[in-house]
């Protein structure tokens, strides 16, 4: 599963938008788009605070294509 699509799967998850899954992360709604999109992929350390936030909700991202 590309990054973009664990994105896209976490926001559905939790039922949010682009927007708000940008000011979570201190990042601009059009970073959240092109992450999704597959254009860029965020910092290491973003991806670190992204990690980190599944886990305090309790979000598991299978590399199944199923889920």
């Amino acid at each position: 599963m590309e990054f973009k699509d664990k994105i896209l799967l976490i926001r559905a998850k939790l039922n949010i938008s682009q927007e708000d899954f940008a000011k979570e992360f201190g990042v601009a709604f059009v970073t959240v788009n092109r992450w999704e999109n597959g254009h860029t992929v965020p910092t290491r350390k973003t991806m670190w605070r992204i990690d980190e936030f599944c886990r305090s909700k309790n979000i598991t991202i299978s590399e199944d294509k199923n889920v």
